[in-house]
């Protein structure tokens, strides 16, 4: 007899109480549980319930092997619902975490034609600036830029931008580009305030050396929108992505402030649990990100 179908009529026979019961959550005859089960015991040489007239209840032995088998039985239940949901439409509740700037600018603005490609998936989006812990805080995937620092994540690339330093043409005419790196301490600064490392800008010299430059601020915003802002009306030079600036830039609301240094190029990353499989809901939505921003980047935005 199959042995994965006598554990299971040994473990709703425990469950249910009794022969009939589990019979009757099997969808099969008395005499069937009953041959399920005497076949285990024969099998395993051990007598795993103790049979009354009235009543019946696991052995000691037969409660040990319960535990263990229920165990079996329940990972067998969770690797058929996998299979199932593998098939399946995608559906269900997604949490994508990403950063405010390029959620509102970029993620937004894509999110109506993915939820009308999928209409039974529903979005959470967080926007924060913080660097979340996917797992623990229930989050399905998320949106990072930069270097990654969690190597247990599993991440897909979806394109790249680029850091410069910008500056709006008034600033540049008031008080000049600087030369080199060194020349910034001189300058007004426009920086983030929610870098957990403080007002630190990481800069690639021209001759390839990297370079933290520790500078004071005139302006901190925990927020790049704001920064980009804050340039283009004339206060300062800010160091922001591509994908920010790329249009004043165009525009000439900002200008290169420091034209000499080479670019720093970041990826853009959609990182999401690790595991042998993922989800529905999650692939479509990668899928959907690797789509929606192949044209993109590094300065096509």
């Amino acid at each position: 007899m199959d042995r994965l179908t006598e554990m299971e009529a040994f473990a709703n026979v425990v469950d249910q109480g009794g022969f009939t019961d589990a019979a009757k959550k099997m969808g099969i005859s008395k005499s069937a549980v009953s041959k399920h089960v005497s076949s285990l015991e024969a099998r395993l040489g051990a007598r795993l319930l103790n049979r009354t007239t009235r009543r019946v209840s696991p052995t000691e032995i037969g409660l040990a092997y319960y535990d263990r088998a229920r165990r079996v039985l329940n990972d067998a239940g969770e690797a058929d619902a996998l299979v199932t949901s593998m098939q399946s439409a995608p559906s269900g509740l997604l949490r994508i975490s990403v950063a405010t700037d390029f959620g509102v600018n970029h993620l937004s603005p894509v999110l109506s034609d993915f939820l009308s490609a999928y209409p039974d998936i529903t979005v959470n989006m967080v926007l924060n600036n913080r660097y979340v812990e996917l797992i623990s805080e229930g989050f399905d995937v998320a949106v990072r830029i930069g270097e990654l620092e969690d190597s247990t994540l599993r991440a897909r690339k979806l394109t790249e931008t680029v850091k410069r330093m910008v500056a709006a043409p008034s600033y540049i005419e008031k008080f000049g580009r600087p030369q080199k790196i060194d020349d910034l301490n001189e300058h007004k600064l426009l920086h983030y305030s929610s870098q957990s490392s403080g007002n630190v800008w990481k800069l690639t010299a021209p001759s390839g050396e990297k370079r933290q430059v520790r500078t004071a601020g005139w302006l901190s915003v925990n927020d790049g929108q704001s920064l980009l802002n804050a340039a283009i009306s004339g206060l300062g030079i800010a160091y922001l992505p591509s994908y920010l600036y790329a249009e004043a830039l165009k525009s000439g609301q900002v200008l290169d402030a420091m034209p000499s240094l080479p670019d720093e190029v970041q990826g853009v990353y959609a990182v999401y649990p690790p595991g042998r499989f993922t989800q529905p809901k999650v692939r479509a939505f990668i899928d959907f990100l690797v789509d929606s921003f192949n044209e993109k980047g590094p300065m096509d935005w």
